[in-house]
């Protein structure tokens, strides 16, 4: 079988196409035909050595993938053979706080992802596809989109007329703008240009704020919102934008840190915090018992991924070219 590998991170130049054996699914583990799989900011910070957790050298990059089983290992009962399945993000984190340890056990930075064609893997660390997704689709979800609910569930769920702000056009910020809209929410986008405006508004935005030519979009957020201030911020920019979050939120609000999207050296005013009365959550994407109820809500409302651009297997570089030129308007896919 093929599958491509870093053989270090630093360039595109170390990415290689190799022959493999195929794997065979040993107790309690299923093979899968991986027929989908996509990229994440997170990839380019492996690429690029700025990625903040643990990593090593030689693995098959990506941490999303999608496909159908093909064979079952004994013992195993979750699934049968031909199910549309995707991955979870964390394979032994099912439910509860967050495992430590799980930090190390990620696909693509720890463990071989899913740039593959076929993938031996615990039944457990899979779940089904709704069926109105295409493979393209259904391999956006494992990262990005569970990030998203993860943001928006809890501690404090957002509710029918809340209001959430969403920070740009990438995969992260178009799911939680889908899935928010879906619970009722109200959602204030920023972007860049008048044209990414009109397209988060196609996507349901209730207003969006052109951060280039509205620098202070914090207040304006507020503004948007009758002065109060927003009820939810998914904040995917880090450093670079958490000032703004900070203006933009309201007393006893909740900013939900995912990302380190956005270059700035700005160091966090406590003062300002405090008087905020907010609450900063950093999100670690999410287990799998979140990642069945985000997929009960996506089939319930026949929800569809932003899908930028769909790249054959044997064309793999040019995604991650295309991925690296930050133009894209939602996610980038590989088909297997």
């Amino acid at each position: 079988m093929q599958s491509y590998r870093f053989s270090r991170f630093g360039s595109l130049d170390h990415l290689a196409r190799h022959d493999e054996p195929m794997p065979t699914p040993e107790r309690g583990e299923v093979l899968v035909r991986v027929r989908a799989s996509s990229l994440n900011y997170r990839d380019l910070a492996l690429l690029s050595g700025q990625y903040p957790m643990s990593w090593r050298d030689g693995l098959v990059p990506l941490s999303d993938g999608a496909g159908e089983i093909v064979a079952l290992g004994e013992g195993c009962n979750r699934f049968q053979l031909g199910e549309r399945v995707c991955n979870t993000f964390f394979p032994q984190w099912f439910g509860g706080p967050f495992p430590i340890e799980q930090g190390a056990r990620q696909y693509g930075s720890n463990l071989d992802g899913w740039l593959c064609e076929y993938k031996v893997v615990s039944e457990e660390a899979l779940v089904r596809v709704p069926n109105h997704l295409d493979w393209a689709e259904a391999a956006t979800l494992p990262c990005a989109a569970l990030t998203a609910w993860t943001a928006l569930t809890g501690p404090q769920p957002v509710k029918a007329g809340d209001t959430v702000l969403v920070q740009g056009s990438g995969g992260v910020s178009l799911f939680a703008l889908q899935l928010a809209k879906a619970m009722g929410a109200r959602v204030i986008a920023t972007t860049s240009g008048a044209d990414k405006a009109a397209r988060l508004k196609a996507l349901g935005a209730d207003e969006a704020i052109d951060y280039l030519a509205v620098p202070e979009w914090g207040a304006r957020a507020r503004e948007l919102n009758g002065g109060v201030g927003v009820d939810l911020v998914v904040e995917v920019g880090g450093k670079g934008t958490l000032e703004q979050s900070l203006a933009a939120v309201a007393p006893g609000g909740e900013i939900a840190v995912i990302g380190f999207l956005a270059d700035g050296a700005a160091e966090l005013d406590f003062m300002r915090y405090f008087l905020s009365g907010a609450t900063l959550r950093r999100i670690a994407v999410g287990h799998r018992e979140g990642m069945e109820a985000m997929l009960r809500a996506i089939a319930r409302h026949q929800l569809r991924p932003v899908v930028d651009r769909v790249f054959p297997f044997g064309d793999a570089r040019a995604a991650w070219e295309h991925f690296l030129a930050r133009r894209h308007f939602g996610k980038v896919a590989i088909v297997h």
